[in-house]
């Protein structure tokens, strides 16, 4: 796979639903911003980068909380006032789950996009 954070968010699903206690993603600067937002809000624990020689791997400890990671493709922009619009149309209800955002302050959970109030593009959710 060329993309790197779809195929960051199908690892994780596919290895949570073997109940496997970590995975091994390809690494990018994009996609340790990704890992970071879900460690902050629960849903990885701790994960290290480990050079190859190629680039680089992250090995990613998973904690069983993840029920469905999934990319969304084509990336939609979103304007400040519209993430409830996706919220309903990728998350199962109000507060379960995170919509993974990269805006131009950075990549941020939509909820701390809604407080910067800043639009972005969806990459992913997870819940």
């Amino acid at each position: 796979m060329t993309d790197l954070v779809s195929a960051l968010f199908t690892t994780i699903q596919n290895n949570e639903m073997v109940h496997n206690h970590e995975c091994v993603v390809k690494a990018s600067k994009l996609v340790g911003e990704i890992l970071k937002v879900l460690q902050r809000k629960g849903f990885i624990g701790a994960f290290e980068y480990i050079e190859n020689g190629r680039g680089g791997l992250f090995k990613v400890q998973l904690l069983g909380r993840v029920n469905r990671s999934s990319p969304i493709r084509p990336r939609m922009n979103v304007k400040a006032g519209r993430y409830e619009f996706f919220e309903q149309q990728y998350l199962p209800g109000r507060g379960v789950g995170v919509i993974v955002v990269t805006t131009p302050k950075g990549v941020m959970s939509h909820d701390e996009a809604k407080k910067l109030k800043t639009g972005g593009r969806l990459l992913g959710y997870v819940y």
